[in-house]
């Protein structure tokens, strides 16, 4: 199964219900469809994700986005080698919902099936996007995830550090929730960030007196509810420039501290890359963007980063990293579980801590 492989993939484990078809062999690589449907309305009451709501959306859309993946690309079953699926991490309700859906067009269709690490399918977005080729280091960092990695082959990843804490994404999202603005957070607070004075309030930069890659964003939210609660203490309310200063301070603080904590990734384990790749969904702000380019390109690498429709969730990732998992002569049967934890190095301490359904990152 070198070459020549056509892979449906499906992708929810967390509020994207996505199906996507992509084609791999004699050294190209093609999307040929790529379908998601969001649940931004869904959640948009509860200032978040609710779990259980997730899970349902995902159940009534699975087989609509796969149909229409399929029809895009122009494809039946009968032209697809095999069916990708996240198997985790991620909320256990959607992930089992993917994983029941693929099993059940594999069994039906006689395909083999393939279970995902979600955080594989974004750690192999560049070699999809960009052909980039082994070993490289990357940043993941998205709304649940925050990790640097040197990625040495498809199923070898090395964590060189992670958040102990918040995820930036999910930073974004609190704060974006603290202020009143709407979600998804990250979009909201780069947009009214755009207005404001980055300088006008002293956040903190977490973690950068201590030596390491290892990152935290949970103070930084405290110090914004704290100058939040201090202006609305003196005026009784937030201004329209209040809200922008303060979001344009957070950003330029959480900018900070990825780009510096980037640089020592790259000055302590850059030896040999081949690039820097950045993927996830807080990938797609463009300060954040533009701050880890100036970072690479300082330190002579390639800086590769996909396009923002593959920087949040999306099947296309799944199919790829099925693709990558296939061509290594490995493949699941039906009796694949889904996950709502799964570390890519599971040689390293978890960072956030364990229980019984094992670490979290």
């Amino acid at each position: 199964m070198d070459q020549g492989l056509t892979v449906l993939g499906i992708e929810s484990s967390c509020d994207d219900t996505a199906a996507a078809v992509v084609r791999a062999g004699d050294g190209e690589r093609q999307i040929l469809s790529s379908v998601v449907a969001g649940q931004t309305d869904l959640h948009a009451a509860f200032g978040g994700v609710v779990p259980e709501l997730a899970a349902r959306a995902h159940a009534e859309k699975l087989d609509l986005c796969v149909e229409a993946a399929l029809d895009r690309a122009g494809l039946g079953l009968d032209r697809i080698d095999a069916v990708a699926v996240t198997a985790g991490p991620g909320l256990i309700g959607g992930v089992m919902a993917g994983v029941m859906c693929a099993k059940g067009i594999a069994a039906g269709a006689g395909l083999p099936l393939v279970g995902v690490n979600h955080l594989a399918g974004h750690a192999l977005t560049p070699r999809l996007t960009d052909g980039l080729a082994f070993p490289y280091l990357m940043l993941l960092v998205s709304g649940g995830h925050c990790q640097f990695l040197r990625v040495e082959g498809a199923e070898t990843f090395h964590r060189l550090g992670g958040t102990i804490d918040d995820a930036p994404g999910e930073a974004f999202d609190k704060t974006a929730k603290l202020l009143g603005l709407p979600q998804p957070g990250g979009p909201a607070v780069e947009a009214e960030a755009k207005a404001g004075d980055p300088a006008r309030f002293a956040f903190p930069r977490p973690l950068l007196d201590r030596p390491g890659c290892d990152l935290s964003f949970s103070g930084l939210k405290t110090a914004l509810v704290r100058a939040r609660d201090a202006l609305v203490a003196e005026k009784g309310g937030l201004t329209r420039a209040d809200r922008a200063d303060l979001c344009a301070g957070f950003q330029a603080a959480v900018t900070d501290v990825l780009a510096e904590k980037s640089r020592r990734a790259l000055r302590d384990h850059g030896a040999g890359a081949k690039a820097f790749a950045v993927a996830g969904g807080v990938a797609a702000n463009s300060t954040i963007r533009a701050a880890l380019e100036g970072v690479a390109q300082a330190a002579g690498l390639r800086f590769v980063a996909p396009p923002l429709s593959l920087c949040t969730d999306n099947a296309a990732m799944i199919a790829w990293a099925g693709i990558e998992r296939l061509r290594a002569g490995h493949h699941d049967g039906l009796d694949l579980a889904a996950r709502p934890r799964w570390p890519l190095d599971t040689a390293r301490p978890a960072l956030i801590g364990s229980g019984r359904k094992g670490a979290k990152a």
